[in-house]
């Protein structure tokens, strides 16, 4: 009995003892930082097509991470994309569309959440460095959707408005490689200098990222989301005088090899703080290569068409993800991922509660951890224009919708600077297996009737919920984006 009573007394006292253990901490909030590029191409890094520029940290970073392969943006334009990115949702359904001008009457409305706005409410200090584009003055800056910080352009660099605050445009007639309109770099709200020059824009990408690397250095204690949106490549490209022929294959080499630079130093930031392992980098693209520039534009490794097309070469673009210890180094993920899903897998990651109202991307933690058999996205819906829908995608398979669409095929590119035409064209229905024929040459819809048939409910499906100007169906849930007031 004694001993048997003492048995009884060790177990009780081992419970009590475990019982005051403290529990394990939650793991620590991770950082955030999105790198999103501006008209950079699937083959413009030498990780996906083996370019002929070097992008040495940009392969580091896929080296430790994870390349995607079949990564989408919602609409291959800058505004558009941008918009769907930060929302979380096709940007028609934001009335979101296009490429905003300053003098543009609708912005992103000051109602919709973006990925600042999610995280800011768990504590997160959110700052972003770069192209805005989703609306050129208060209340439509990035201040007033969630951002603490700012400094960039409000639109692109190839933009110029009538006046801005009072400041007239320079004119860009004669001869648009010497002159350029004024933009206004912006500090907060207010401007702080106007970009009036090439040589000016050579500044910008340095510019970004000594304020990026100064950004992580400012917040190294407190959880953190940046989001650094380069200008380039989009046109008019520009490289400082460091990387000034250094690629020896032209300026857009050039200009590829400083972007490479920047997110080396974005990465050393990190590491010189101690947060490269308890952050998420995402290293993306708005929409493919604008290639009516020829030389000043990139490439699309293969895939047909290029910037303003749901073509592939339009909307598939590289991305890289790195996260130490969580997404597998050197991982491959050949599932179907796109920008829109970017809000809710980082508001998961990191706690957060999603937007209030209704979006389109979904959790994709699944296949940033490499789980087995994870494929969250099987479908996309690829809009364009005002609401025009063009294509479906499901599975292996890419059904294109009767349309018209520019081309790049029809015409020579221009050069150093200047653009080739782009003219429209009509496109038929069409399907095509991306497994097998990922540049979309070979129609197959009479071999696989049937599978016409599903991705066509499919679409009406979306024609229902976001409209479809081509069918002449408005749609039930799409909001309003904000008016500005002229």
């Amino acid at each position: 009995m004694t001993r048997i009573f003492q048995f009884f007394i060790i177990l009780f006292t081992a419970g009590i003892t475990c019982s005051f253990i403290p529990p394990v901490p939650a793991d620590k909030k991770p950082n955030v930082v999105i790198i999103f590029m501006d008209d950079m191409g699937y083959g413009d890094l030498s990780c996906y097509a083996g370019t002929p520029w070097q992008t040495p940290n940009i392969n580091k970073l896929a080296s430790q991470g994870m390349r995607f392969t079949y990564f989408y943006v919602a609409q291959a334009v800058c505004s558009a994309s941008r918009a769907a990115l930060l929302t979380g949702c096709y940007p028609n359904r934001v009335g979101i569309n296009g490429a905003l001008w300053p003098s543009a009457p609708i912005a992103l409305d000051t109602s919709e959440q973006t990925i600042a706005n999610v995280l800011k409410q768990q504590g997160y200090h959110t700052g972003m460095v770069g192209k805005w584009h989703l609306g050129s003055k208060q209340p439509w800056l990035p201040l007033q959707h969630g951002f603490d910080e700012y400094l960039g352009l409000p639109y692109s660099n190839d933009m110029w408005p009538v006046h801005y605050d009072g400041v007239p445009y320079a004119d860009t007639s004669s001869n648009p490689r010497r002159k350029y309109p004024p933009l206004p770099l912006i500090e907060g709200n207010t401007p702080l200098k106007y970009i009036r020059t090439l040589d000016d824009q050579a500044t910008l990408t340095t510019l970004y990222t000594e304020r990026a690397c100064r950004f992580i250095k400012a917040n190294k204690k407190q959880p953190f989301f940046l989001y650094l949106a380069h200008s380039m490549p989009h046109v008019p490209i520009a490289a400082s005088g460091k990387f000034k022929g250094k690629s020896g294959d032209g300026l857009f080499g050039d200009v590829i090899e400083e972007i490479d630079w920047s997110v080396g130093q974005v990465l050393k930031a990190l590491e010189e703080n101690g947060l490269s392992d308890n952050t998420l980098v995402i290293f993306t693209s708005d929409n493919g290569p604008w290639l009516s520039y020829g030389n000043h534009a990139g490439n699309t490794g293969g895939l047909r068409e290029g910037k303003g097309t749901s073509w592939e070469g339009g909307i598939r673009v590289p991305c890289i993800m790195r996260w130490p210890h969580k997404i597998p180094a050197g991982a491959v993920c050949n599932k179907m991922a796109a920008t829109i899903d970017l809000l809710p897998t980082i508001a998961g990651l990191c706690g957060a509660k999603l937007p209030a109202r209704r979006i389109d991307g979904l959790d994709i933690k699944s296949l940033m951890l490499n789980e087995p058999n994870a494929n969250p996205r099987d479908e996309l819906a690829v809009y364009y224009g005002v609401n025009s829908l063009e294509a479906i995608r499901k599975g292996p398979w890419k059904l294109v919708l009767p349309h018209k669409s520019r081309t790049y095929k029809l015409n020579l590119p221009g050069y150093d600077g200047f653009p080739g035409a782009q003219p429209e064209v009509k496109t038929e229905l069409a399907l095509y297996d991306m497994r097998r024929d990922p540049g979309e040459t070979l129609d197959v819809q009479r071999q696989f009737p049937e599978v016409v048939k599903d991705l066509m409910k499919i679409a009406e499906r979306y024609r229902q919920d976001l409209g479809d100007d081509l069918s002449g169906v408005e749609g039930s849930g799409r909001r309003n984006a904000g008016k500005v007031r002229m």
